[in-house]
Order: C-alpha cells, then sequence, then structure tokens
C-alpha cells in the first residue's frame, strides 16, 4: 500500500479536514490496496455512527413540470419531448399509505419548480401527510425558495430539505445552467434552511460536463462551511432530450472515492447510495454503502408516472412496484452484511 495514501485517509478520518493536493492525490491515485483501504476506513466510520443500519427514504416524484431550463436535466422546461404530468394530492397521500405499511419511515416529495404547487397547496400536503403518518418525516425537494416559503414549509412540519448546490464554482455553474440561475443564490438558500432549523442536504454530480478536480475540492470546501446533514452525490448521467446529450458519463470509481471522503470528513452525515450510481453500475448500490454510505430511496411513484420523471436517461426501477423494489432493496443490504433501519433515520443531531 501506497505509505501517502495512507496518511492522508488516517489524517482525514482524525481531524475532518482535508487540502486540496491530497484530495486530488485520493482521487486519482491508483492501486486496489489504496481503495481497498479508504472504503474499509469509511465503513468503519460509518458503523460506529449508524452500526451497519441503512436508512430508506420513499421518494415520491410528484411534478415533473419545471419553470428552469438547467442543461443537464432531462425535465428542463426547454424539452418539447417531456410528458408532463403532476399528482393529485390523493395520488400523493395514497403514496405515503402505501410506503408507511411497507415500513418507510421517510417521504420525500421531489419535483421541478412546478409554479403550479404553490405555498399554499405544499403546505396543505405537508400537514395531512404529517396528520395521517405522524410518526414519519417529511423531506422536501422542491428547488429554490425565498426564506419565507421555507418558514411556511417547515411550520407546516417538513423535516428536511434537499438542494443540490451542484457546483461551488461559480462559472462552472454559468456552464450549467442558464444565465436567469445563479450559485450564490442557491447557497444563499441552503444557509437559510439552515437557519430555519431543516436538517439539510447539498451535493453534486460527479464528472458534469467542464467539472475538474478543483471545482470538486471547491464543492468539499464548500460542504465543510455548511455543515449539511445529508449529502447527495451521484455520477452525471446524460439525457438524450438535452445540450449535454453527448457528454460522457461520470466515473463511478470518482464517485465511489468521493462517497468514502466526505464519509470520513462529515462521520454523521446522511449519505444516500444514489439511483444515479445503480443506474451506472449494477452493483452501485451496494458499492456505495460498502464506501460509506448510509441511505437508499426506493421509488414510491406510481408506476406509471415513473418513466416520464426522467432526470437522465436509463433509470432503475421505474417498472417494479413499490413493495416489489423494497423487498429488492432489502435482500442487497443483507447480502452486503447490513441491514434496513425501521426508524426514521434523522441526522444523529436530530435523532428523536
Amino acid at each position: 500500500m501506497d505509505d501517502r495514501f495512507k496518511n492522508i485517509v488516517d489524517n482525514i478520518k482524525d481531524t475532518h479536514d482535508i487540502d486540496r493536493k491530497d484530495l486530488k492525490y485520493l482521487l486519482t491515485c491508483e492501486g486496489e490496496d489504496n481503495l481497498e483501504y479508504l472504503y474499509e476506513t469509511a465503513r468503519e466510520v460509518s458503523d460506529s455512527v449508524f452500526h451497519k443500519e441503512v436508512y430508506l427514504r420513499g421518494l415520491i416524484e410528484f411534478t415533473n413540470y419545471c419553470k428552469n431550463n438547467c442543461y443537464y436535466c432531462g425535465i428542463r422546461c426547454g424539452n418539447t419531448n417531456a410528458d408532463r404530468y403532476r399528482l393529485s394530492e390523493e395520488e400523493i397521500l395514497s403514496c405515503c399509505d402505501i410506503g408507511e405499511k411497507i415500513g418507510f419511515k421517510t417521504f420525500v416529495l421531489q419535483g421541478g419548480e412546478d409554479p403550479y404547487f404553490t405555498d399554499d397547496k405544499i403546505c396543505d400536503l405537508v400537514r395531512k401527510i404529517k396528520e395521517q403518518h405522524p410518526s414519519c418525516a417529511v423531506t422536501l425537494s422542491i428547488g429554490e425558495k425565498s426564506e419565507e416559503s421555507y418558514k411556511k414549509y417547515y411550520e407546516a412540519g417538513a423535516d428536511r430539505y434537499l438542494l443540490r448546490h451542484e457546483t461551488a464554482n461559480e462559472e462552472h455553474y454559468a456552464m450549467l445552467h442558464p444565465e436567469s440561475m445563479s450559485g450564490a443564490e442557491r447557497k444563499m438558500c441552503l444557509y437559510n434552511l439552515k437557519k430555519i432549523g431543516f436538517q439539510v442536504g447539498c451535493g453534486i454530480m460527479v464528472g458534469t460536463p467542464g467539472q475538474t478536480l478543483d471545482h470538486i475540492y471547491e464543492d468539499v470546501v464548500f460542504m465543510m462551511a455548511l455543515k449539511p446533514h445529508m449529502i447527495g452525490i451521484g455520477p452525471f448521467i446524460p439525457h438524450k432530450d438535452t445540450p449535454f446529450k453527448d457528454e460522457p458519463e461520470g466515473s463511478v470509481d470518482l464517485t465511489l472515492r468521493l462517497l468514502a471522503i466526505l464519509r470520513l470528513l462529515f462521520p454523521k452525515v446522511l449519505l444516500p447510495a444514489t439511483t444515479a450510481l445503480g443506474t451506472a453500475d449494477n452493483l452501485g448500490r451496494e458499492k456505495g454503502i460498502l464506501a460509506g454510505a448510509n441511505v437508499m430511496m426506493p421509488n414510491l411513484s406510481p408506476v406509471n408516472v415513473r418513466e416520464k420523471y426522467l432526470l437522465y436517461d436509463g433509470k432503475i426501477c421505474t417498472g417494479e412496484e413499490a413493495a416489489e423494489c423494497s423487498v429488492c432493496l432489502k435482500r442487497r443490504v443483507e447480502r452486503i452484511g447490513y441491514r434496513i433501519a425501521d426508524s426514521r433515520g434523522d441526522h444523529p443531531d436530530f435523532a428523536q
């Protein structure tokens, strides 16, 4: 094993800090022994906090309308080929009923930035879910809103909020988004959410067009400043109806290395083995858990809309019923020596 590689890993584990040079070394150094040491150390840290438990989040993709035109996204407003839909309140509540019966204790309402779903509609939904499922957590993932809107969602009972920052570098952000959007605005949203009291999640895609290792270091520095409770990362996968349709996929190897590094930097963070990771590699979600991840997000959306919520091509599990998917994930997790938790899976600082 490379002594320098081992020393860097040990130092991150001890200090929860990393410099640019060391991050680049860990992300580029070859050698199976080195990688196994990185993943083994990340597993040890994760297991010491979460005791080999994996948390499930029931994902409800309730609208694929979006006012934004992000260059990487299949539901961008400029994609005229997208088959648009919105779930009704009854359909969303039915997804939650099914989810709790299966054993899910968290529901993630995820959608494009759809003006149809006003603050009042979102708050009403959150209140009804919490009334009908008082032991469950509600996570929102509905994009950039005003601080006032975020306060309303929190007061209605939402527990967590996911908002990937995508990239901390302004020039890179401009490569991925139209001029109407700004990285500074997105970062401000994350700080506002944290100030209000949400469990907050940020994150990036690994391998987006134009991304460099320096950009990834800037992302890590931003995360260390924000101190998020959740970090969602997965490989970039192109969508056929976007300007990036011919760009190469992001690297699974780089994603796994970064997952492990993030676990060492943030021992208590909630770290998903994402659907994108499982799409890019058949065993991607298992590899993610073995690199320090501790969350999976199976789909609770009605099967008839799943193929319409395609942020990228080739997404897995678009045809499986929720119960079927849940059983499959349970088996996959147990096969690698982990178990599905039966709790809400809050960040340890928020544990009830």
